[in-house]
């Protein structure tokens, strides 16, 4: 089998610049940082600005998270890749739902039809649900649910089922990413318009604060955008403007910043341009601190923490050659951990191609093992810390995400931003600027446009069996006749009244999922009093 290569042309000497069009200098020296303050910008891990990390001892007290987001085909099958994971050392649990599940669709409706199970879980009722953690201690394990528009639905079916298994609801440990905003710049699964979009997450925020303290009540992400084509400072940039959003709201709704502040978390992309990912970590670190502290006004230092988790890029990985994606996804990983990563997850190197077989999935998780216990990078706290390069790097992403923050506010904050399509059009632009590098070959991709090969080794892949649709359709319908119509109806009664009210929604949704309604009848009386969102069209 041939290989074909071209020796390295003007793109492999004249790249000087970071994926942000940060200019790299040759070389970084003292004067570098003639405005650099140990004390004011880096200080101790631990401590404000939490440059070097949120924890005092990081890694030398508890690893990092190790998750890896799975869900495919039906509750019971992907209940078998959660023990499977859970065997072979997850320590944490990470769900991925179906589309018809994210925008609120029924497995039989006709909208549904062809991608049920198919990139995730089809969840439609509380029986689903416990078939998913059928034999899992709720109590024992932290489990992140990426789920958006349907996030409230979600979290009510979670907490339905652990009160079925009698564990305490308030020790129940987890994320559910709640994250509308980036629904309407980046990834497109919204359902409501955005204002009421909002209300259902600050909901959740109230009601979770009273009721599920161990919780992260929103996961506010960079991932999708910069999965999108944004650049390193932009997902500084728009993530935390999101999360400006968010805290506005929720101190619109009454809540107090202290109260719900230290349950936000975030969700960031672990790129290839490996420095600046460590420097991006540590600037959007140190920027929230200080958003959280000087323009909220927060008194709880917990408040001030950015505490985040990490996912290898997906859009880096390639179909051609597809054994390379192994090497891209633990330098990800690497710049995740030097980065402070909470919790990570590793991209299986056959995503580009299908769902992840078992044996990709566990390679993946086994790239976290090896840089937990076999790097030794665990055993010293951000030991970037005080380099030349690394330090001027964190100060520039701050500089320039901090423009960003200012444009936004110009403009009438993130919504206003959102709707004017400013956040849109600066993705677009970045995406079609890098491919067009791509193109031109001044950016490499080690497979694509350098060191082809002329023909590909076949891989084994993942498939999902089409009956596990039909299965599930059959489900939810038998569910429909044999549940109790007077309390289910009365119970999607007392949803639509608490959304006509402005009453919390989130115990009626609760009174709703334990009274067998699903996931699509109760997006459906809320899409009855919210409406649906129209997408701004970007030009």
């Amino acid at each position: 089998m041939s290989e074909r290569t071209k020796h390295p042309g003007p793109g492999a000497t004249s790249q000087r610049h970071t994926s942000s069009k940060i200019p790299i200098q040759p070389l970084y020296t003292p004067s570098s940082l003639d405005h650099w303050d140990q004390e004011r910008d880096v200080g101790y891990p631990g401590q404000f600005p939490f440059t070097r990390g949120i924890q005092p001892t990081m890694y030398r007290g508890r690893l990092w998270t190790m998750r890896q987001y799975a869900g495919m085909g039906d509750a019971e099958e992907s209940n078998k890749r959660y023990k499977y994971l859970l065997a072979n050392g997850t320590t944490g649990l990470s769900v991925a739902f179906d589309l018809p599940t994210q925008i609120g669709l029924d497995s039989d409706n006709s909208l549904a039809a062809g991608e049920v199970g198919k990139v995730g879980v089809a969840i439609d009722s509380v029986e689903d649900m416990e078939r998913l953690f059928d034999g899992i201690d709720l109590s024992a394990i932290s489990t992140s649910m990426t789920i958006n528009a349907t996030a409230a639905i979600l979290l009510a079916l979670y907490v339905a089922v652990a009160r079925r298994k009698g564990a305490n609801v308030r020790s129940l440990s987890g994320t559910v990413q709640n994250d509308v905003l980036k629904e309407y710049i980046a990834r497109g699964t919204y359902i409501f318009p955005i204002q009421p979009a909002m209300r259902i997450v600050t909901d959740v925020f109230a009601w979770s604060n009273e009721n599920l303290p161990e919780w992260n009540t929103i996961s506010i992400s960079g991932y999708h955008m910069r999965e999108a084509g944004c650049t390193a400072v932009q997902e500084v940039a728009f993530t935390l403007a999101n999360g400006i959003a968010y805290v506005q709201a929720a101190l619109a709704g009454g809540l107090n910043i202290d109260a719900f502040g230290p349950r936000l978390s975030f969700f960031f992309n672990a790129h290839n341009n490996f420095l600046e990912e460590v420097a991006k970590f540590r600037a959007a670190r140190r920027m929230w601190a200080r958003i959280m502290r000087e323009k909220f006004k927060a008194g709880n230092p917990r408040s001030w923490m950015l505490r985040f988790h990490a996912q290898t890029a997906g859009s880096t990985l390639t179909a051609q050659q597809p054994e390379n994606n192994i090497a891209r996804t633990a330098l990800q990983a690497l710049a995740a951990v030097l980065g402070g990563t909470q919790s990570l997850h590793t991209n299986s190197y056959d995503e580009a191609l299908a769902l992840p077989t078992e044996h990709a999935a566990r390679v993946a998780l086994r790239t976290q093992q090896i840089l937990a216990f076999e790097s030794g990078v665990p055993q010293t706290i951000d030991p970037f810390a005080g380099s030349y390069y690394t330090e001027s790097l964190t100060n520039e992403i701050e500089r320039r995400a901090g423009e960003y923050l200012e444009k936004i506010e110009a403009l009438g904050g993130m919504l206003r931003a959102i709707e004017r399509g400013y956040v849109q059009q600066e993705i677009q632009n970045a995406a079609y600027e890098y491919q067009q590098q791509v193109d031109r070959e001044e950016a490499i991709v080690v497979g694509v446009n350098r060191f082809v090969r002329e023909e590909e080794n076949p891989i084994s892949l993942q498939g999902i069996n089409e009956s596990l649709e039909r299965s599930q359709v059959d489900r939810v319908r038998a569910l429909r006749a044999r549940r109790n119509s007077q309390v289910w109806s009365a119970s999607l009664s007392q949803v639509e009244s608490a959304a006509r009210s402005g009453a919390n929604l989130m115990p009626h949704i609760i009174g709703a999922v334990e009274a067998y309604a699903t996931v699509g009848e109760i997006s459906d009386t809320l899409r009855k009093v919210f409406g649906e969102y129209k997408e701004a069209v970007v030009i």
